[in-house]
């Protein structure tokens, strides 16, 4: 059910300043990058470190399947759903908790992934 780490959120009040850390100081790759998050690659080349500005708080998120299927498993194991299902721009998205209150977030890339340009801003998206 759970694929793989989709990645580790981290608030950052400046992105420059996030990126200096982030990029050129410890080597991540840059993937992508919006006006309040850049996403950027670990090792694996799938798994993101993404920083943001918007909101002080860390998050894990977690890639799965289908979010419609796994709230249901969610649900049924016991689990408890926090928000969601909602529309994000790549597909859908829940936060889940299981039952010793650990809070996770799910995503699903059903509506595809980002395209960008030699930058990295993201100029438009792949269908799934």
């Amino acid at each position: 059910m759970f694929e793989s780490i989709d990645c580790l959120m981290f608030y950052v009040p400046d992105l420059d300043e996030g990126m200096k850390y982030y990029h050129d100081k410890l080597g991540l790759k840059m993937a992508w990058k919006s006006e309040n998050a850049i996403g950027l690659l670990m090792g694996d080349g799938r798994t993101e470190i993404v920083i943001q500005n918007t909101e002080k708080k860390a998050e894990t998120d977690i890639k799965v399947k289908s979010v419609i299927e796994t709230v249901a498993t969610i649900k049924k194991s016991g689990g408890k759903i926090i928000c969601g299902p909602f529309e994000i721009k790549i597909g859908k998205c829940a936060v889940i908790q299981d039952p010793w209150e650990n809070k996770m977030v799910i995503l699903d890339t059903t509506k595809g992934a980002f395209v960008t340009d030699k930058e990295g801003n993201i100029i438009g998206q792949k269908t799934a």
